[in-house]
């Protein structure tokens, strides 16, 4: 399983607050068989409204893994696309003043954190990447810290999917099949799988 303990790389500062997951995903692409090719598509109106001048869109933030943002990030409809775009345009980390539990918890399930510091220290943050797009962060959740360049922020996580992603825990999947012997026992002890 893949523990997740330190992401470093270059930002991205989204700003603004409650972005929903409309705007993260429209849900015209959510008629899709998979998850491929969601990335390209992620703030696509967004995108498209601001004419190459989205974040996203910007060639200095091209490459960049972690997305810095403001609050209630993710808010609106449940959809698991959401997170699914953001991650396959290449985010791996998301850090933010807040988020919406649906889509916290849809992140933790793909292995991506999602850490809050202080409306203070985001918006510093924010402003360091748009000065400087080339600054490097460090993410470090089990010292529960992010830090760019020389700058250095708390950052916080509940407990229990900060432990998740440290210990490798948080795919489920991968925890149900490294473990078949206890599958098969559990299994045949269910009276409705007796059949014969």
């Amino acid at each position: 399983m893949n523990e997740v303990k330190l992401i470093s790389g270059r930002g991205i500062p989204l700003v603004g607050d409650d972005i929903d997951t409309d705007r993260i995903i429209p849900a015209r692409f959510l008629r899709c068989v998979t998850f491929d090719g969601l990335g390209e598509q992620v703030f696509a109106d967004d995108r498209t409204q601001l004419k190459g001048e989205h974040p996203f869109d910007q060639p200095q933030y091209q490459g960049a893994n972690l997305l810095v943002v403001n609050a209630n990030f993710g808010c609106g409809s449940s959809r698991e696309h959401a997170p699914q775009a953001i991650i396959r345009w290449g985010i791996k980390a998301i850090i933010g003043e807040s988020f919406a539990e649906i889509f916290f918890g849809n992140c933790i399930a793909n292995g991506v954190p999602c850490v809050t510091a202080s409306p203070e220290a985001i918006k510093t943050l924010q402003s360091k990447l748009q000065s400087n797009p080339q600054a490097q962060i460090t993410l470090d959740l089990a010292a529960k810290q992010v830090k760019c360049d020389d700058w250095v922020a708390t950052i916080s996580m509940g407990e229990g999917s900060r432990q998740m992603l440290l210990e490798g825990t948080w795919d489920s999947c991968s925890q149900l099949i490294q473990n078949p012997d206890q599958i098969k026992q559990t299994t045949q002890k269910l009276p409705y799988l007796a059949w014969q």
